[in-house]
C-alpha cells in the first residue's frame, strides 16, 4: 500500500507542511516581531472575527475526529448527526452568559478569574488540570494518525509523529498567536478541500449520493429519532443534545483555548462573531465527516475491511477507503493526508500557544515578578517549545502503554466537567465561597475518576450494527482475519476514536455483534456497573452537576458569601437583555442582590491592574 503513495502525493504533503513553517517565519519578522507577550499569546488583541472564528473550528477539529467521527457512521450509523442540534444550544449561552464575563476583565488566561473570584489555590487546581488535559489531548492527536496512516501507508510513526511535533513547534514559537490563527486558516481550508474530495469521488464512484443513501439505509444505518431516556444507551436524542450541548459548552465556554481566541479580538461584537461564525462552521464539517462516513459504508457494505482483516480498528477506514480506491487520482492521497495532518497541526499548535498563555501567567509570573517584556516573550517561545518536546514524548509513552491509552483518552472528557462546574459556580451563583468551589471541584473530578475507571474495568456492553463479508473474494481476505472471524461470533475489542470537545472522548468497550449477552457474565458484573455504563455524553454532564451541587451545599453550610460583596463585573449580566421588561426590584433579586450595570462596564472600562491586585488579595485569608 505504500507504494500508492506517490510523487505528486508527497509533493502535496510537503507543501501543506512548508506553508504552516513559512506563515510562522512571516509572522516572526512583521509587526511587532513578537516580542512583547501581549503580541505573542494575544495578538496585540487586534484579529478580526473571521479568521479568529476559523481558528477556533480548526483547533476543535482534530484529525482524530476526521477519522473517528467516519469511524462511527461506519460502526453505529447517523444517530450521531443529532449533535448538531448542541450547537444551537452551546453557542448562544457562550457567547452572551460566558464569552462577556472574561471579554471585559481583558485577562489572558482564562483561570485568573478564579482568582478575582475566589482565591489562588482555585486558579492553581484549574491550571494544573488543564495543563495535564492539554499534555494528553496534543499526544493523542499526534499519535492517533500518526498510527492509522502506518496501517494504511507504510509512513512510519515517529516519522510521522516528530513531523508533526517540531513543524508545529517551529511555527508556534516563531510567529505566536498570529501565526497560529492564520495557519488555522489555511489548515482548515485544507481540511474542507480534502473532506469534499472525498465524498465527490465517492459518489461518483458508487452512483450518487442518493445511492450511498440508501446502501446505507439498508444496512440499518440510516437513525435519528432514539427518544429513549435510558442514560446508558451510547446515542439517544437526550445525551446528543443535551450531553452534548454540557460537553461542547466545556470547550467554547470556558476553555482557555476558546477564551484566548475571543480576547485577541479588539471588540466584544467581533469575538461574538467569531463564535457565531462556528455554528455554521461546526456544522458543516461534521456533516461532511459524517457523510464520509456513509461513503465508507456504501463503499465495504459486502466487505468489511475489519473483518477481512486489511485493518484492525474502524477509525482506519477512512485513510484505507482513499489509499486503496482514490490513489488512482494523483495528489488526491497526499490531499487526504494533509488534511489528517492539517487536523493535527491546528490542535497542537493552539495547544502549545495556550500551554504558554496558562504557564506564564498562573505559574512563572506569580512567582517571578518584574521581568521586563521583552525576557517574558522569550519565555514564552522556550515554554512553547518545551511543551511541544513533551507532547512527543508522551506520543511515544503512549505507544508502550498498551490498555493503559484507552483509559488515559477516555480520561480527556471528563477532565472539562469539573472546570465547567467551577466557572458556573463563580460566575452564575454569588454566594458561592472558596470553600465550596474548591470542595465542590474535588468532588467533581472524584466523580469521573470513579465512573472513567469503573467504566474501563466494567466495560459497558454495546452492539454494533452488523457488517458483512459476503463479497469478499479469498484474495480479499488476508491472514490475519482468521481471529477476527473467531471472535464475531462473540464480541471483539477496538478503540473508536472520535472528538466531541476535545474536548475530545474516546471510548475502548467491549463492543458485541449479537444481541444474547451471556448469563454468566451478567452474574460477574455488580450492580453499581450500570453508573458505569453511563453513555460517555453524560460524563461532562454528571461532574459538572456533581461540582455545582456539592459546592452551594459547602458553601451555605461553611458560610455563604454576601452577592453584594461580590465584585459585579466577575457575575453574569444575566438579566440585562430583559431589563426593559422588568422592575428595578426584580433586575436585583435575579442579580442576587449584587449591583451590576453592563453600561457601567462598557463606559468605564474593565478593572485596572490595582482593583484585580484588590480582588486577589482576598485569597490570602481564604483557606
Amino acid at each position: 500500500m505504500a507504494a500508492s503513495f506517490s510523487v505528486v502525493d508527497y509533493v502535496i504533503f510537503s507543501l501543506v507542511l512548508a506553508i504552516s513553517a513559512c506563515i510562522g517565519l512571516f509572522h516572526a519578522f512583521t509587526g511587532g516581531r513578537q516580542k512583547t507577550t501581549s503580541e505573542f499569546l494575544m495578538a496585540d488583541r487586534k484579529m478580526r472575527f473571521f479568521p479568529v472564528g476559523l481558528s477556533l473550528l480548526a483547533s476543535f477539529m482534530s484529525a482524530v475526529a476526521l477519522l473517528g467521527t467516519s469511524a462511527e457512521i461506519y460502526t453505529f450509523g447517523t444517530m450521531f448527526w443529532v449533535i448538531g442540534l448542541s450547537y444551537f444550544i452551546m453557542i448562544p449561552i457562550s457567547a452572551h452568559l460566558f464569552l462577556p464575563v472574561f471579554y471585559r476583565l481583558r485577562i489572558t488566561s482564562v483561570y485568573e478569574y478564579l482568582q478575582l473570584r475566589f482565591s489562588m489555590t482555585a486558579r492553581l487546581i484549574g491550571c494544573f488540570a488543564y495543563i495535564a488535559y492539554m499534555i494528553m489531548y496534543m499526544a493523542v492527536v499526534m499519535y492517533a494518525p500518526a498510527l492509522a496512516l502506518n496501517a494504511v501507508t507504510g509512513l512510519n510513526i515517529w516519522t510521522s509523529v516528530l513531523t508533526i511535533g517540531i513543524v508545529c513547534s517551529f511555527y508556534t514559537s516563531l510567529g505566536g498567536m498570529k501565526a497560529v490563527i492564520w495557519t488555522d486558516v489555511f489548515q482548515i481550508s485544507i481540511m474542507f478541500a480534502g473532506l469534499l474530495a472525498v465524498i465527490i469521488q465517492g459518489s461518483i464512484q458508487l452512483g450518487g449520493f442518493s445511492e450511498i443513501w440508501q446502501i446505507n439505509k439498508q444496512g440499518g444505518r440510516i437513525e435519528f429519532f432514539n427518544f429513549d431516556p435510558d442514560p446508558t444507551i451510547r446515542h439517544t436524542f437526550w445525551s446528543l443534545t443535551i450531553g452534548g450541548s454540557i460537553t461542547w459548552l466545556g470547550n467554547y465556554g470556558c476553555n482557555q483555548l476558546s477564551i484566548q481566541r475571543y480576547l485577541s479580538c479588539p471588540t466584544e461584537k467581533d469575538a461574538k462573531l467569531a463564535l457565531y461564525l462556528n455554528l455554521p462552521g461546526l456544522l458543516s464539517i461534521v456533516s461532511l465527516i459524517i457523510m464520509c462516513g456513509l461513503v465508507l459504508f456504501a463503499a465495504y457494505a459486502g466487505c468489511d475491511p475489519v473483518k477481512s482483516g486489511h485493518i484492525s480498528r474502524a477509525d482506519q477506514l477512512l485513510a484505507y477507503y482513499v489509499i486503496e480506491e482514490l490513489s488512482f487520482l494523483p495528489g488526491m492521497a497526499g490531499l487526504f493526508i494533509a488534511a489528517l495532518f492539517s487536523g493535527a497541526l491546528s490542535t497542537l499548535s493552539s495547544g502549545l500557544n495556550c500551554l504558554a498563555a496558562v504557564t506564564l501567567t498562573d505559574i512563572v509570573k506569580p512567582v517571578i515578578k518584574n521581568l521586563p517584556e521583552e525576557k517574558l516573550a522569550i519565555i514564552t517561545r522556550i515554554i512553547a517549545c518545551s511543551f511541544g518536546g513533551i507532547s512527543i514524548l508522551m506520543a511515544f509513552a503512549a505507544s508502550h502503554m498498551g490498555p493503559i491509552l484507552p483509559l488515559a483518552i477516555g480520561l480527556l472528557g471528563m477532565i472539562g466537567g469539573p472546570l465547567l462546574g467551577l466557572f458556573t459556580l463563580g460566575i452564575f451563583f454569588p454566594w458561592t465561597n472558596n470553600k465550596g468551589a474548591i470542595f465542590g471541584v474535588i468532588c467533581g473530578y472524584a466523580m469521573s475518576l470513579w465512573i472513567g475507571i469503573g467504566a474501563y474495568f466494567y466495560r459497558p456492553h454495546i452492539i454494533t450494527l452488523p457488517t458483512s463479508i459476503e463479497n469478499c473474494t479469498v484474495d480479499m481476505v488476508t491472514s490475519n482475519s482468521s481471529d477476527i472471524f473467531h471472535n464475531i461470533s462473540t464480541s471483539f475489542n477496538y478503540s473508536v476514536l472520535y472528538d466531541i470537545t476535545t474536548n475530545m472522548t474516546s471510548m475502548n468497550s467491549s463492543y458485541v455483534n449479537t444481541n444474547e449477552l451471556s448469563s454468566s457474565i451478567e452474574l460477574i458484573r455488580p450492580i453499581i456497573a450500570n453508573l458505569y455504563s453511563i453513555s460517555y455524553l453524560w460524563y461532562s454532564a454528571t461532574s459538572s452537576s456533581v461540582t455545582i451541587v456539592t459546592g452551594l451545599i459547602v458553601s451555605f453550610i461553611t458560610g455563604y458569601t454576601a452577592p453584594g460583596d461580590v465584585d459585579p463585573r466577575l457575575l453574569c449580566p444575566i438579566y440585562d437583555d430583559l431589563q426593559r421588561c422588568m422592575p428595578d426590584s426584580w433586575r436585583t433579586k435575579i442579580c442576587c442582590g449584587g449591583k451590576y450595570s453592563d453600561k457601567e462596564i462598557v463606559e468605564n472600562g474593565v478593572p485596572d491592574k490595582e482593583t484585580k491586585n484588590e480582588l486577589m488579595k482576598k485569597d490570602e485569608t481564604a483557606v
